[in-house]
């Protein structure tokens, strides 16, 4: 029996598509011989995920899950919106966002993870739904949040079952105010903030590089509408008080109320809560943002694959006589 290393691993691995440790488990079943391990994979149903992988996969769900001062945020992506509804890998889903906890937004450490209840781990669970629910599907990104003494608010919009769905935030409030008020700020917060994905908490914390290009574009238009420099210096700095409004969490205007700067609700909370708040961190994950979607979807695929049957069958059954 050849020794199976993990060089052999991986090198199954990479032929499969297969997880680690059922490309593992192949060549111990197959005695470390490669060819016979890839047929192990394709007879037990864990080498189709490799046939998948290229293929888009833009919808799914984003998972929060929240444990004392603690959040984690999870997107996870499926090919069609029908598997986000369904129950296995909305199971999958919640059980990852947990695992986040302790993992603290390290994908891999979180792919390495053992899966609740079984002896796979995060990365072969996901192979194995692939090749059960016959769709691509990746766990794309993860994050924490942390805010001891603090707390950790969530909001998920578009929710599919608790915790999961289309949008999903967390918010980090550090304060040693009544918990209960604070968690209800943070959770409108966390509704404003899904609804207007700011880029900051604050001006200082904005991309330098950011401003800069924002800077240089406003300054470019008040050289171009003619007015002295001294004047289009004037109109630039007015203007990025602007931008500043649009992007920057603490000075946004709250959706709750349409009227109330992000700055003076949390002082108004700080007074509530009877201790200073302080925003120290969000994040904001969109179900498939920055994801390149190909023009051909699931469903194209599906009818161009039937076609692609009765073009080799001759006509549909329905058809013949």
């Amino acid at each position: 029996m050849a020794e199976i290393t993990a060089a052999l691993v991986k090198q199954l691995r990479e032929k499969t598509g297969a997880g680690m440790m059922d490309c593992k488990k192949a060549l111990t079943e197959s005695a470390g011989d490669l060819e016979a391990a890839s047929d192990w994979l394709r007879k037990n149903g864990l080498a189709a995920a490799a046939k998948k992988a290229g293929r888009v996969a833009a919808e799914g769900l984003v998972g929060v899950s929240v444990n004392g001062d603690t959040g984690s945020i999870v997107e996870v992506n499926s090919e069609t919106d029908f598997v986000a509804r369904n129950e296995t890998f909305q199971a999958f889903v919640r059980s990852v966002a947990e695992l986040g906890l302790a993992a603290k937004g390290d994908v891999d450490a979180m792919k390495s993870a053992t899966y609740p209840g079984g002896d796979r781990n995060v990365e072969g669970e996901l192979t194995e739904m692939i090749a059960t629910i016959g769709e691509n599907m990746s766990l794309r990104r993860a994050a924490s949040l942390s805010a001891a003494g603090g707390v950790i608010a969530s909001y998920v919009h578009s929710a599919a079952s608790a915790g999961l769905g289309k949008i999903g935030v967390l918010v980090a409030l550090k304060s040693d105010g009544d918990k209960g008020k604070l968690d209800a700020f943070g959770r409108q917060l966390a509704m404003h903030i899904a609804a207007t994905s700011p880029q900051a908490v604050s001006v200082g914390e904005l991309d330098k590089a950011i401003v800069d290009r924002e800077r240089e574009i406003l300054k470019e238009q008040a050289i171009a509408s003619g007015k002295p420099p001294e004047i289009a210096e004037k109109m630039v700095e007015g203007r990025l008080r602007k931008f500043y409004e649009e992007v920057v969490l603490l000075e946004q205007v709250f959706v709750i109320d349409n009227e109330t700067k992000i700055a003076k609700a949390v002082e108004a909370a700080a007074a509530d809560a009877g201790s200073p708040v302080e925003v120290t961190g969000f994040v904001r994950f969109a179900l498939g943002e920055g994801i390149e979607r190909g023009e051909a979807d699931f469903a194209s695929e599906v009818e161009e694959l039937t076609a692609n049957k009765k073009d080799k069958d001759g006509d549909a059954p329905s058809d013949r006589p």
